[in-house]
């Protein structure tokens, strides 16, 4: 059978929860009487929740819902709402328990897809954030392929979305093998070339404010990256929602998290120009990059940038790891900038120089290293455009290149 539905949710062990579009009048009726009959509750006594109970859920949008109870700890509950397949905790406070409407089977259907293994035999959490990504509230084509031996259980389905299937799209992604995904090759040539996912860029203060920076890496004595607030560990902008795996709040902690797993990402086999990715450092821990270019072919060696430090390092192939799509959830850490106020100073002949930046001398370099590493400084940006140009200060407020102008390094640029 072929019908038409929109995508619920999806649940962290990648299962499709679907609702068919012939049933959304059905399921709005119900939502707007349970309003009606709920709407006046007052605060519920102490009660006694059992495992797989009825009940109501206030959700986020102050709206009820059905629910079921999944799992007891403490004050909140593991709650799945039994007509959109997400699973939340809940506090008890917005809970209450009911028998009305339980003779009313869920309105969503959660289906798996037909013949398909992901990688590692469950599916990894940048598999399901990507499911998560591309279906969630999406129409979608179902063809049935297979009923479930229990009434409750899976749906087997091929899925269709926007003309595509998404069986052919996760093999083609390297996030599952499918024993029967028969127009994989015609998709091929629409995915010839991936459409790479993006780092998110931090936002920037207002010109003319002044804001706390770490230096971390220079490229010049006046081109360097700077990290914003390094006082806090960066936070996520886009948080997962609550049937996430593990709530992490700061950069740091996800790439712990993924450290973990790392071995069970899929090496990189092809590269494109500014493809985010994570790169294993001499350290090493792993941390997020992107590809610049191809330095040696035999064996391959990348050209790589750490785009939370600004540094660079040429890597073998082996070092390389797809990026879970979680961690392009946290912007750059590190921004490119120039620093306003000075200039190199003319130098002799027999001065040694940056050989990528031969108008500035390796001693001034060095000075301004000394001047900046590791050290908490304050910058105010001057301007956005054509590039970000910042005025950067000691913790004394006095400006960091006015050493190197009183050591004869650099002049005043006014």
């Amino acid at each position: 059978k072929i019908f038409e539905a929109v995508v619920s949710s999806i649940g962290r062990d990648g299962t499709i929860y679907i609702i068919p579009k012939v049933y959304e009048m059905e399921l709005n009726k119900l939502m707007t009487e349970i309003q009606s009959n709920f709407k006046h509750l007052g605060l519920l006594e102490p009660y006694c929740w059992k495992k797989g109970e009825a009940c109501v859920v206030r959700g986020s949008d102050t709206k009820w819902y059905r629910g079921k109870v999944v799992n007891l700890s403490g004050t909140t509950l593991q709650v799945q709402y039994i007509d959109h397949g997400c699973i939340e905790r809940i506090p008890q406070c917005h809970m209450y328990p009911t028998t009305l409407y339980t003779g009313i089977p869920p309105f969503c259907i959660p289906c798996q897809l037909y013949k398909t293994v992901p990688i590692g035999k469950f599916w990894q959490k940048d598999a399901v954030d990507c499911l998560q990504e591309l279906l969630t509230n999406q129409e979608v084509e179902i063809h049935v392929q297979e009923l479930p031996d229990n009434p409750w259980g899976k749906l087997s389905v091929n899925l269709y979305f926007g003309g595509m299937s998404l069986s052919s799209l996760m093999v083609h992604r390297k996030y599952c093998i499918a024993e029967d995904c028969h127009d994989t090759p015609e998709l091929q040539l629409e995915w010839d070339v991936p459409v790479s996912p993006a780092y998110m860029l931090p936002s920037l203060p207002a010109p003319g404010d002044t804001f706390p920076v770490r230096v971390t890496h220079l490229v010049s004595p006046e081109e360097v990256y700077i990290c914003l607030d390094p006082s806090k560990n960066l936070m996520k902008q886009s948080a997962s929602g609550g049937d996430a795996s593990c709530d992490l709040e700061s950069l740091d902690e996800a790439l712990k998290c993924c450290s973990r797993t790392v071995e069970s990402l899929p090496l990189l086999t092809h590269f494109q120009t500014d493809m985010p990715c994570l790169v294993e450092y001499q350290d090493g821990f792993w941390y997020r990059a992107k590809l610049l270019s191809i330095k040696k072919s035999e064996p391959v060696k990348i050209l790589v940038q750490f785009v939370d430090y600004g540094n660079f390092s040429v890597v073998p192939a082996s070092r390389l790891r797809h990026i879970p799509y979680y961690l392009l959830k946290y912007p750059v850490q590190a921004v490119r900038v120039r620093l306003a106020g000075f200039k190199p100073a003319l130098y002799g002949k027999n001065v040694e120089r940056i050989p990528y930046s031969p108008e500035w001398s390796m001693e001034a370099l060095a000075a301004m290293m000394e001047c900046v590493e590791g050290k908490q400084l304050s910058a105010s940006i001057r301007t956005l455009s054509p590039e970000i140009t910042i005025s950067l200060y000691e913790d004394d407020h006095n400006l960091v290149h006015m050493k190197l102008i009183e050591m004869g390094l650099a002049d005043l640029d006014e």
